[in-house]
C-alpha cells in the first residue's frame, strides 16, 4: 500500500504509444539495467519531489512495485500511483495528456515519456525551478522545457503549471503536442549531462537506441 508524498507536484508519464519502430512491443517494460524504462523515468520523477504519479497506459503491478522498492527506505517518499488511458488506446500524446490531466490535483506537473532511461533528478529540478516563484537566478514562467545537444525542445522533457495547461488544453483543437505547449513559450534549459555520463535526452526509440542504453547502464557510472 502507498503513502502519499508530499503535495505540490505531479507527473504524468505517458507510457502508451505504439513502438512501431520496435514491432508494436510493450517498449516501456523493457529493462535497462535491471530496471524497467518506465520505472526509471518515473523514479527521476519521484526523486525530484513528485508525490502523484499517473501513467497513461495499461496498468503495470510491476511498476508500482519497482517503485516501492526504490523508494521504501527511511526518507523514502512512496508516491500515489494510478494509471488512465486515452480513448482510444494509442491515439497519440494529445490525447494521451488529456486523459491523464483529467486526474491531477497539484499545481505543477512534470510530462514525461516513459522510454527516457537517463533522465537525472537534477535535470527535473532544473524544469521545476523555472516554473517555480521566482527569487531565483533562473527565468520563471508557466512552462520550461529541456533543451538537447542540437537545441532541440523536448515537449516530452517539461514542467508546466497545471492551471495554466488545462486552460491551454481546453482550447486546443489539434492533434500536435509541439503545437499544443510551443505557444505557451516555456522556458528552455538545456540539458547537460556530465562528462562521460549518457545524455538525459537519450530516448529508447528503436532496438539501436535500446541496446545503445543498457550498454551505458552496464557501465561502473551508470547514474541510476
Amino acid at each position: 500500500m502507498t503513502r502519499n508524498g508530499p503535495p505540490g507536484l505531479a507527473v504524468i508519464l505517458l507510457a502508451g504509444g505504439r513502438a512501431r519502430r520496435m514491432g508494436g512491443i510493450d517498449k516501456p517494460a523493457l529493462l535497462v539495467g535491471g530496471r524497467t524504462l518506465a520505472a526509471r523515468a518515473a523514479l527521476a520523477a519521484v526523486r525530484a519531489g513528485a508525490g502523484q504519479v499517473i501513467v497513461v497506459g495499461p496498468d503495470r503491478d510491476g511498476l508500482r512495485a519497482e517503485i516501492d522498492a526504490a523508494m521504501a527506505r527511511p526518507g523514502g517518499l512512496v508516491p500515489t500511483i494510478r494509471f488512465v488511458s486515452e480513448d482510444p488506446p494509442g491515439a497519440g500524446p494529445v490525447p494521451a495528456l488529456r486523459a491523464g490531466l483529467a486526474l491531477v490535483d497539484e499545481p505543477r506537473i512534470l510530462l514525461l515519456a516513459a522510454d527516457l532511461p537517463f533522465l537525472r533528478q537534477s535535470d527535473l529540478r532544473a524544469l521545476l525551478a523555472a516554473t517555480g516563484d521566482g527569487g531565483g537566478a533562473v527565468p520563471t514562467g508557466d512552462g520550461a522545457a529541456l533543451t538537447d545537444n542540437e537545441h532541440r525542445v523536448q515537449w516530452l522533457t517539461s514542467c508546466w503549471r497545471t492551471g495554466r495547461l488545462r486552460d491551454a488544453l481546453a482550447a486546443y483543437r489539434g492533434d500536435s503536442l509541439r503545437g499544443l505547449l510551443d505557444p505557451l513559450r516555456p522556458v528552455l534549459i538545456p540539458a547537460e549531462p556530465a562528462a562521460g555520463a549518457p545524455p538525459s535526452w537519450l530516448d529508447c526509440d528503436t532496438p539501436e537506441d535500446v541496446a545503445a542504453a543498457v550498454g551505458w547502464a552496464e557501465r561502473p557510472a551508470d547514474p541510476r
